[in-house]
Formats: structure tokens, sequence, C-alpha cells
């Protein structure tokens, strides 16, 4: 039960140390309090200097004058029936010793060797203020009672404590309240990192901001700016593909009714290649455009994906007859699952294309398996057995346009849309998309959710 308790105790003080080391609203509190416990010290000990110089001198002769009359009721020889009667009626205490009497009034209070109104610089022989001698020998010594004065201090002692709590509270409460907007534009500029450009953050006050709303003001400027330049590209983007296709369809009409005679067979099969590219270039534009899109449809449908995967090798095989033969490892009875059949097609023959192309040359097969994840989800895993990538460049696989080698030719390399698309039908579908080196080579996961239907 300690040890459990100790343990509590240490978990307790590191999320205090890391709050205090990273809340910037726990350090701000911490300070008010610091400032307002010193600045109370200070004022305390100020004051307390400033009014104990010379008080002793000035009270004395008066508490002198008061001590010999108290003396004298108590009388010679000490009565303690008299001394009794004045304990009770006001709040000291009285000692008296002497060859005859021995009497302490509270004798369970503790003895300090000095009165309450002892001076320590006095002489040690000098006869202190507080205490009387009587003609017959006996010592009568005075003090405030400790009886008298025991509750109250405790009293005062917890109200201060619980005062200084509460004044605690009401800072972390209004500290809060002064840096809520700091959560505002966090949750804002998160949103606009993920490309919802649709709710602004709320700024306070908003006639007469202060310094976090003027902020909250320039980030949503900022905001409106970054979604205008990107809805500007995305129009014109489409826009270019659109009027390309016709183009391109018309070219190609032309390139194909073109005599098909042995001096200009070559041409015309380059250009048709040529074409060709260009055509897939505008339509994966178009999709990546699609899919970017945070209102993007998925029109879902019952699909074998063993079924799907096993054609899409079989078209890849057929149309690249000098590429290795590729390792397919697919789990048995898998079930329907609700996906969009065009986007996953679009997918694995991307991850498979992508992948042939870094074989090229190379003794190893690529591989494509597709498994069941004990939670459900179907991981989709494809890997060459090429060169790799640097380590500094796999987290920008993936990105629109982005080539590890830019010298690259468009035959050797794609223009690099081809990961980008199969991570945007991943995202789209709700899954996960993640690069690493398989060493030698590159693995591509790709992770649905579970949609059995």
């Amino acid at each position: 039960m300690r040890l459990h308790g100790f343990k509590a105790c240490m978990r307790a003080s590191r999320r205090a140390k890391k709050a205090l080391a990273h809340s910037l609203r726990v350090r701000l509190v911490a300070m008010f309090v610091l400032l307002a416990m010193a600045m109370a010290a200070c004022f305390l000990f100020g004051m307390q200097s400033a009014l104990s110089v010379g008080w002793r001198d000035a009270a004395k002769p008066l508490v002198a004058d008061y001590i010999d009359k108290l003396a004298a009721d108590i009388g010679s020889p000490p009565s303690i029936e008299r001394a009794q009667a004045l304990t009770q009626r006001l709040p000291l205490s009285v000692r008296i010793s002497g060859p005859q009497t021995n009497w302490r009034s509270h004798p369970q209070d503790p003895d300090y060797g000095h009165g309450w109104m002892d001076d320590k610089r006095n002489k040690t022989d000098e006869l202190r203020f507080y205490e009387r001698t009587t003609a017959d020998g006996h010592r009568i010594q005075f003090g405030v009672s400790v009886q008298a004065w025991h509750d109250r201090p405790r009293f005062i002692g917890w109200a201060t404590l619980a005062i200084l709590l509460s004044l605690t509270a009401l800072a972390y409460v209004r500290v809060r309240r002064m840096l809520r907007p700091l959560d505002d534009i966090r949750a804002g500029a998160l949103r606009f990192g993920q490309g919802d450009f649709s709710q602004k953050i709320v700024v306070r006050h908003f006639h007469h901001p202060d310094e976090l709303g003027e902020l909250a003001h320039t980030i949503n400027t900022m905001g409106s700016d970054i979604h205008q330049m990107l809805e500007a590209k995305r129009t014109l983007l489409l826009a270019i593909s659109h009027e390309l296709r016709s183009p391109l369809t018309r070219a190609r009409l032309n390139t194909e009714l073109l005599p098909e005679t042995a001096e200009v067979q070559p041409s015309r099969e380059a250009l048709l290649r040529d074409l060709a590219l260009m055509r897939d270039l505008v339509t994966d534009l178009l999709e990546s455009e699609r899919l970017a899109n945070p209102h993007a449809a998925l029109y879902r449908e019952p699909v074998n994906l063993a079924a799907l995967v096993h054609d899409v090798v079989c078209e890849l095989q057929a149309s690249h007859a000098a590429a290795p033969h590729i390792t397919v490892d697919v789990q048995a009875a898998l079930p329907p699952m609700a996906l969009d059949p065009t986007r996953i097609r679009l997918l694995v023959r991307n991850l498979l294309d992508n992948a042939l192309r870094h074989s090229a040359g190379e003794h190893a097969a690529p591989q494509i398996s597709v498994q069941r994840q004990p939670d459900g989800c179907i991981a989709i895993t494809v890997r060459d057995f090429g060169p790799g990538v640097a380590e500094a460049q796999l987290p920008n696989l993936g990105q629109p346009f982005y080539r590890p080698d830019a010298a690259r030719t468009r035959e050797g390399g794609g223009v690099g849309l081809g990961l980008y698309l199969c991570r945007l039908v991943a995202q789209a579908h709700g899954g996960t998309f993640a690069v690493r080196n398989a060493q030698p080579g590159l693995e591509v996961q790709v992770v649905l959710p579970d949609a059995t239907v």
C-alpha cells in the first residue's frame, strides 16, 4: 500500500513538472502565486521592522508600572488565592517561587525562560522588568497565558491558507479565461493545416480585440489568402486538364489515321506513346484533384479484393511482357468489402507499376501481399527489390510531383503522381499509407479499415 502511494505521488510529481515546463497557463499562475507570496512576505517583514523600532522602550514604563500594581495585589507573602483570581480575570500566567511558596498558574504551559516582553539585549545581571521580588524573598514572574492565544492563531493560519488557495484558484480561472483564445487559435491552425478553411478562428471582443484577438484575426486573414490561392490553383489545373482532353483526343485520332507505312510507322508509334502518356497525366491530375477535395465522393460496392488484385496483376503482366513475374500472396477466403472498385484498382495498379519500374534489371520479382489483420483491417503491401531511396526522402514520397531523383526521365520514373494518388485513395477510404526501406528495395503498405459487407 505504501509503495502504491509512493508511486502515485511520483506520477503526480512528474505530471506537475511536465505541466510547469510545457504549460504557459500553469507557469503564469505559479508566477502570480510566487509574486503574491514574495510581496506579502516583504510587506510583513517591513511593517514588523517599522513597528518594532523603539516600541519596547515606549511600552516598558507603562507595563512596569502595571506589573508593580499586580505584584502589590498578590501581596507579601504572596497569596495563591489572589494570584488565582488575577489569572482568572486577566489572560496572564503567574509563577511564584521562594522559600515558602512555589506555585504556577498554568503548569501545562512550557517554560520558555523569558516573558512576553523580554528584551534579549538586556544584561543578564539586570532584573527583568516582568519579574518582581517581595520583601520575604519570593520571586513573582508574569507572562501572557499561552492558552488564551492558542486557538486564534490556528484559526488565523488556516483562514490565511484558505484565502491564499482561493486567490490561487481565482487567478487560475482568470488566466485560463484570458488564454482561452490560444486554444481557439491552435484548433484553427490545425484545421487550416488539414485543408479545412470552412470555419474561421473565433475572435473574442471583435470590435475591441486584445493582442490575442488581433493574432486570431491575422491568422484568419492568412488562412483566407491561402484558401484563395489553393482554389485558384485547383481551378486553373482543372480547367487546363479539361481543355487538354479534346485536343489530345483529336491528335490521337489524327495519328491513328496516318498510313501504316514503313517510313511513317516508327514516328506514328512514338507519337501514340507520347499521346497516351499525356492522356494518363491529364487523367491522374483530374483524379488527384477530385480525391484531394474534402467532399470527395466514393462509389462503394461489394468488392472481391482477391479477384481485383489478380486481374490487375494479369493486366500488368500482359502490358509488361519483359517485366519479371509478380509474386502474389493473397489470404484465402477474404470477405467482400464495401470499397470503390475504380479507386482501389487505381491504387493497386499504381503500386505495382511503381514496383515494376524500380525492379527493372533486378533478379527478384516484385511482391504484393493482401492480408487481413486481427482488428479486421486489410493490409495491402507491395515491395520491390530495387535500390530503394534515402531515408531523408521517405517522408516526401506520396507528395504530388515529388521524385527522389529529379534527373529521372518520365519513362524511368513518371511525374510523381502515382504514389500521391495511392495516398489519396487510402485516405479517402479512411485508411493509412506508409513507405519504408525494405533493404533491399522499397515497401509500400496501405491499410484499409474494416468495411466487410
